[in-house]
């Protein structure tokens, strides 16, 4: 399991990171709410463990900005800010658990795992929806805005791939891998044809586009913000 951890104290954060991958967890850190934001949508993780308060921007501005792009990776709130108006703040923001300081390390790593359980259960529903884009995983129907989109079963599978990966930006290098099945760059232009394809279909004729590409890193479906 892949944990993201957004914390400003570098105290809690070694202890956090020791246990974790005591744990068999791969752990990572960021120092602040804009690194955390980069970092959450660069990398895939499993669950992300947020501070209320972070230099810059604070925790739940930084979860409010990942739902809103359609990232629907598990967040555990980590805060000082124990009252029932502070976890119903960070609850309403976006998180899914909420955890006041100080903790105990047993049940961090109870709720991580708890959340993570509920992203893989996440991974077997028949239905993925990103921002009126619909994908019935048992009919295998591609819709946006109840219009019907065909698909060639290539495409079908990378837009799969990005609507399960949401908001987060998605490699070639992982398209290779997780699409095509390559553990080598072919040196082709394949993803890119493919890509082209799959945009003309899901976003040509609706007011918004959907599938972005990010210079230099690779590609994201979120919804505008």
């Amino acid at each position: 399991m892949r944990v993201l951890i957004v914390e400003d104290d570098a105290d809690v954060v070694r202890y956090m990171v020791k246990g974790l991958r005591e744990s068999g967890m791969v752990a990572d850190h960021a120092v602040d709410g804009e690194d955390g934001l980069r970092m959450a949508t660069t990398g895939s993780y499993d669950v992300i463990v947020v501070d209320r308060m972070l230099p810059g921007l604070d925790g739940l501005e930084l979860v409010r900005r990942l739902r809103a792009g359609g990232m629907a990776t598990p967040v555990l709130f980590l805060s000082a800010l124990g009252k029932v108006d502070d976890r119903v703040a960070g609850l309403r923001a976006g998180g899914d658990d909420y955890l006041v300081k100080p903790f105990a390390f047993s049940e961090l790593l109870a709720r991580i795992e708890a959340l993570g359980r509920r992203r893989g259960a996440l991974d077997t529903q028949s239905k993925l929806v990103v921002n009126g884009l619909e994908m019935d995983l048992l009919s295998r129907e591609v819709t946006r805005a109840g219009t019907r989109i065909d698909l060639q079963p290539r495409e079908f599978t990378m837009l799969e791939y990005l609507m399960r990966h949401a908001g987060q930006v998605v490699t070639r290098t992982m398209l290779l891998e997780h699409v095509w099945e390559y553990h080598f760059d072919p040196q082709t232009n394949v993803i890119d044809v493919h890509i082209s394809r799959l945009r003309a279909k899901i976003d040509r004729g609706f007011d918004a586009p959907l599938l972005h590409t990010v210079r230099g890193a690779g590609y994201c479906l979120r919804a505008p913000v």
